[in-house]
């Protein structure tokens, strides 16, 4: 072993330890692994940056962009209304759900497929009585699988290709993936209907009007005409008996007080913490005279309309003042006589959300968005912090108050998702009709071999923005830049793995130790060990990880790459134990009430079948 190899596998090993550990955020990770490799030699400083000129990323970019342009037309939302039943058969509605979102996202971004369809698995487990992890597993996993069946799907894909490229053998076409990908998917989305949804634990009641997430933890201020004020903490659980609700933290003085001091007695100004369900919290709030601890008081509100009319009037004259002024009394009597936009809604961080580790303190909500956060739920876990100083998390699902407007408003700038059921959105039916030509056209592009996979999308891209699908505000937003960087970063550190032979030193070992020679044993390896690493690590850095090690394989037993680099696509799409192995995972935690362990109950029996399935399929569709 030379000193290269040895140095570029203890980068390797470190970084796949920091993936799985997930102390830091991947692409600061993937980061900090190219960096390595540029201090220690291993890679040439001019060159470190290539990566993200590779067409793999480039691709990503323009498809993330895409699906937002899908998303935003509505189309999606007005099929998915069509095609899945709410009633009827619960296997039914499932498997039309799923399939759905497999279809989906074979063309889109799997996330946002997810993020779509996640309203109206509220409403199919609201209408068929299950609890909505139920509904949410099954429809997380089918949108994994269907990223497997395109060159587009899922960014595994494109950097199998770019890796394949790079070897002299040219990328794969567009629909290369779909004969294995398609059979695979298939099989896993009649599973997860037939059997698999039976499988998941029942974390919530059925027959929520909305998703079930657990108590809320609220922080209400105590007024000067308070009922609670004066009154001790016994007397006010004694209050809150009938509402269901319960008291499990005081904040005086910025100081926390324990509940189990019932004798303690609360005054004005203090904060009490809260523990209820949604519906119940309105309701305790109001019975007790208390405040959003959120929320400005009337006074404060005067009090900023004054400061900012004032400050309106010094720039611009008495004239523009009393203007000022005026316009604001209206607004104010308008706020005032029309309560009945202001709403409740459940919505839930997505792992690309702004809002992952920032505080709704750091965040100023009432003043920036004219919103409140009234409670925050985690796995249906009370937080042990303040509500305001407590750092959010991708899968938290926040209770917000606000009008329509400004809590979609929120959603859409911070990377939120609704958990209720939506009204059926009116699809822009010209800008849907441009979308989808303009994406059946740039996927026809790649497909035929007319223009690179990269270039073809860019092109669509531009159409997007030129024709005013996606708003050119909107257009930067649309992209991942931590996917991006990931990306960018560890194909470079991949081709270090492959320029100094410790690839083939991985491949030599397991040939030796595990296959015995056997190349169908060590295709199945290559599938268990991408599918194992996926559980733990993002799919992305798993499959540059494993690309170069796939093809030192096929190279020493002197077969077929391609089966070894599919391999490397199906195991890279197939992470079902864990809820970090992919985002979308990630992103049903919350609203499941799920917890760690709950995911391998039934991704454990579809990652056997992928294998049962995947192999065969494999050495059919591309024989070794």
């Amino acid at each position: 072993m030379t000193v290269d190899q040895l140095t570029i596998l203890i980068i390797l090993a470190v970084t796949v330890v920091l993936f799985i550990w997930g102390p830091w955020r991947h692409d600061m990770v993937a980061l900090a692994a190219l960096l390595a490799c540029v201090f220690t030699g291993l890679i040439d400083p001019a060159n470190a940056f290539n990566g993200f000129g590779h067409p793999a990323v480039v691709t990503v970019a323009c498809v993330l962009i895409l699906s937002r342009g899908l998303q935003n037309t509505g189309a999606m939302d007005a099929l998915a209304q069509r095609v899945v039943p709410r009633s009827g058969n619960t296997a039914l509605a499932i498997f039309s759900l799923t399939g759905l979102g497999a279809l989906m996202s074979g063309f889109m971004n799997n996330v946002g497929a997810l993020a779509l369809l996640m309203p109206v698995a509220a409403d199919v487990a609201d209408k068929h009585q299950l609890p909505p992890g139920k509904v949410l597993m099954p429809l997380s996993f089918g949108t994994i699988l269907g990223g497997m069946t395109t060159l587009i799907g899922t960014p595994p894909n494109l950097i199998v290709s770019g890796f394949r490229a790079s070897t002299g053998a040219g990328t794969f076409g567009m629909f290369d993936f779909t004969p294995v990908g398609v059979v695979v998917a298939l099989l896993g989305v009649l599973f997860v209907a037939l059997l698999g949804w039976r499988l998941v634990p029942a974390r919530t009641q059925a027959g929520a009007a909305s998703f079930d997430t657990g108590s809320y933890l609220t922080e209400a201020l105590i007024q000067e005409k308070s009922a609670a004020a004066g009154k001790s903490l016994r007397e006010i659980a004694q209050m809150l008996e009938s509402e269901d609700a319960q008291v499990v933290g005081v904040v005086h003085n910025d100081a926390r007080v324990s509940p189990a001091t019932p004798w303690h007695r609360v005054n004005a100004g203090d904060i009490l913490v809260i523990e209820a369900e949604p519906e119940a919290l309105s309701s305790a709030i109001s019975n007790l005279g208390l405040r959003l601890a959120g929320e400005p008081s009337k006074e404060e509100k005067e009090g900023e309309s004054k400061a900012k009319a004032e400050a309106k009037g010094k720039a611009g004259g008495e004239k523009k003042e009393k203007e000022a002024r005026a316009g604001k009394e209206k607004e104010k009597d308008k706020a005032a006589g029309d309560r009945s936009d202001i709403q409740l809604r459940e919505l839930v961080v997505m792992p690309d959300s702004a809002l992952v580790g920032r505080t709704a303190q750091f965040l100023r909500l009432p003043a920036r968005y004219q919103i409140n956060l009234l409670a925050l739920s985690r796995q249906g876990r009370r937080s042990v912090r303040r509500l305001r100083s407590t750092p959010l998390l991708a899968g938290d699902a926040l209770l917000m108050m606000g009008s329509d407007d400004n809590l979609n408003n929120f959603a859409r700038e911070q990377g939120c998702v609704p958990l209720a059921q939506r009204d059926i959105s009116i699809p822009n039916k010209e800008k849907a009709a441009i979308a989808l030509v303009a994406m059946a056209l740039a996927v026809s592009g790649a497909a035929f071999g007319l223009l690179p996979a990269a270039i073809s999308f860019a092109a669509c891209a531009l159409a997007f923005m030129v024709l005013k699908v996606v708003p050119l505000r909107g257009m930067y937003e649309s992209i991942d830049g931590s996917v991006i960087v990931l990306l960018g970063t560890l194909i470079s550190v991949a081709e270090v793995m492959e320029n100094t032979g410790a690839a083939d030193l991985i491949a030599q070992g397991m040939l030796d130790n595990l296959a015995q020679g056997s190349a169908v044993v060590a295709l199945a390896l290559i599938l268990i060990i991408t599918m194992t690493l996926s559980d733990f690590m993002n799919n992305a850095a798993t499959a540059a990880v494993m690309c170069s090690i796939a093809v030192s394989v096929a190279g020493q037993l002197e077969v077929n790459p391609d089966s070894f680099l599919m391999a490397v696509a199906i195991g890279a799409s197939c992470a079902f134990l864990t809820p970090v192995g992919h985002q979308n995972n990630t992103l049903i935690l919350g609203p499941g009430g799920f917890e760690f362990g709950d995911y391998w109950r039934m991704g454990l029996p579809l990652e056997i079948l992928v294998v049962l399935v995947g192999i065969p399929t494999l050495l059919w569709v591309w024989p070794l």
